[in-house]
């Protein structure tokens, strides 16, 4: 809540104008009653057509005036509520931004997705709600019971009597029906949830043949929050007969006492009226007032869903030290002592007794087996995650004390997965440096040998990307992603497993266009193919999160099963008498 009033102070203004507005107009519709009872007793009583037009003009002018209160207190509210939504919305974004990888691999992309969208939007109209109605219905409430009271203090004993007996019906549904709908709710995100997997992985779906299956668990899902909408629908519909019942009795009482009262001649007929005009404007506001507090109970579940994003932090404490400008003589540009890393709660180390030095321009292939740490490896270096032991250092500097701007400044990394933004080439490009120039640009792309099927296009750099690179194949995206990371000029360039799309020709220009173009940078080769990290100056082996061994391909040929096992499921006999001496083992 604290969070949430800090938004609104920022609109402060309409926040307090918002529900002024709306008493306002409360007021004037409790003027109406005795406005109309005046036009019984005296205009009709009377039979005086001048003094009932008289009044009915006051009733309309007393209804544009509150109407114009009333478009005005909703503006305020409104406003005050878009706005402290969007800064909320912003924010939390901001917030998403500083998490780790570690952070964002626990809470899941679906989760931040809902709490961005469709919770903040609860609380956006939560706000919306109470400034327009919390202050108003209370007020109308009171006012009419308190006007009541001023007509005739006997009569509106009816109003002591109901009164209490509403409210007491009214927030008994409440308590039961409230935990219901914070049920439904999340009910309703996990059907947000499946919806949104089974959208994004349409394709896997139809490959398996999985549409019925999807389907059934979807209108399982679907059954059960009808079921409970059922339930909870069944207990908020006892609020409309069970309230009207309590009015409709309490209007008799008033009949019954009213009616006592006009045959002594202490109450006027129009007075009666009134009276039972404040009871009906009672029995609306309260219906108002209940279903006001289960949208409140709704937007609070949905802001303790928020909070509970703001309340986690990254687990990787931010840096103050510039990255030096240039290497020492002789310090390594990347460097792991004895690093060990392990995914949240997972009870083996992904990586542990990670050991080796890789100078300025030097190629560092890395291969293993399909969860061997890899990835996790290289994901170290940019401090996507942090060491949970030992320690890894850039420029002879531990990546925990940089500064993490200025550490991912000299390195371009190119993701397993290619993504592309919804814009032009150009803009993609961008993202490795804003101020390249088209001509760099261009070389990048012929580098990452991807000028050739952009020429094709026949837009150059204004070529347009749709979302994630939907109008592209998954190899022209790789080579898009790699120009990129090349655009940036980087220091240490991260290329992890980012050719799998490509043939093996083209893989082999882009890995010699890559040697030739990036004299002085420090190149990581992530990869399953022997053939994309046997040229490296040294091959790295991962086996199970250890470095199985170290060295160029000739001597872990013979110095290496692992590598040698991994060499025999992709090279003929003929390639490995060729590249080493065969050894037995």
């Amino acid at each position: 809540m604290k969070r949430l009033l800090h938004y609104l102070k920022k609109n402060r203004r309409e926040a307090i104008l918002a529900p002024l507005f709306k008493m306002l107009e409360a007021s004037f519709e409790l003027i109406i009653p005795l406005i109309v009872a005046r036009i019984i007793d005296t205009g009709i009583g009377n039979r005086d057509s001048g003094y009932i037009l008289k009044m009915g003009g006051l009733m309309i002018l007393l209804g544009i005036v509150g109407f114009a209160s009333s478009v005005t207190a909703q503006y305020f509210a409104a406003k005050a509520a878009v706005s402290a939504g969007t800064a909320m919305r912003n924010d939390l974004f901001s917030h998403i931004q500083d998490l780790s990888y570690r952070e964002i691999d626990a809470i899941g992309t679906s989760t931040l997705i809902t709490r961005m969208t469709s919770d903040i939007n609860q609380v956006q109209n939560g706000v919306n709600m109470f400034l327009r109605l919390f202050l108003r219905s209370p007020f109308v409430v009171l006012g009419a019971m308190v006007m009541a009271y001023t007509v005739d203090v006997r009569t509106a004993s009816a109003f002591g009597v109901s009164i209490p007996i509403l409210f007491a019906v009214v927030f008994a549904i409440l308590l039961v029906s409230m935990p219901l709908y914070r049920k439904v709710q999340k009910q309703l995100d996990r059907i947000l949830l499946s919806t949104r997997e089974n959208l994004l992985g349409v394709r896997v779906v139809r490959a398996f043949n999985r549409q019925q299956s999807e389907m059934d668990e979807f209108s399982s899902d679907c059954r059960s929050l009808y079921r409970r909408q059922i339930h909870v629908g069944k207990i908020s519909a006892l609020l409309n007969p069970v309230t009207y019942v309590i009015i409709n009795l309490g209007i008799i009482a008033i009949l019954w006492l009213g009616g006592g009262q006009v045959n002594l001649g202490r109450l006027s007929q129009g007075e009666v009226i009134a009276l039972i005009n404040y009871m009906s404007q009672i029995l609306v506001e309260l219906i108002k007032l209940a279903n006001l507090i289960i949208l409140l109970s709704r937007a609070s579940a949905s802001l303790s869903r928020v909070n509970s994003i703001f309340e986690i932090h990254s687990s990787l404490g931010e840096g103050s030290s510039p990255l030096p400008s240039a290497p020492e003589p002789g310090v390594p540009m990347v460097a792991f002592r004895n690093a060990a890393f392990c995914y949240g709660d997972a009870g083996e180390p992904s990586l542990s007794g990670i050991s080796f030095e890789a100078g300025p321009g030097e190629t560092i292939g890395v291969i293993g087996g399909t969860g061997s740490g890899k990835t996790t490896l290289v994901n170290l270096i940019p401090r996507f995650y942090d060491v949970t032991s030992g320690s890894v250092e850039v420029q002879g500097k531990d990546v925990r004390t940089l500064c993490s701007e200025s550490l991912r400044s000299v390195i371009g990394v190119v993701p397993q997965r290619a993504s592309l933004f919804r814009g032009t080439l150009r803009d993609n490009l961008l993202w490795g440096r804003k101020d390249a120039s088209d001509e760099e640009l261009w070389r990048a792309l012929e580098t990452a040998q991807a000028k050739e099927f952009v020429d094709s296009k026949g837009q150059g750099l204004d070529l347009s990307i749709e979302q994630g690179g939907r109008n592209l194949s998954g190899g022209q995206k790789q080579r898009l992603t790699i120009a990129r990371a090349l655009v940036r000029k980087p220091k240490i360039l991260i290329l992890d497993d980012s050719a799998s799309a490509l043939d093996f020709a083209t893989d082999a220009r882009l890995r010699r266009a890559i040697r030739e173009n990036t004299e002085g940078t420090t190149v990581f080769l992530v990869s399953q193919r022997v053939s994309t990290v046997k040229n490296a100056d040294r091959i790295l082996v991962l086996d199970d999160g250890h470095l199985a061994a170290s060295g160029t391909h000739s001597e872990l040929l013979n110095t290496s099963a692992v590598y040698r096992e991994i060499c025999e499921s992709q090279l003929t006999r003929e390639e490995m008498e060729k590249d080493g001496k065969k050894t037995d083992f």
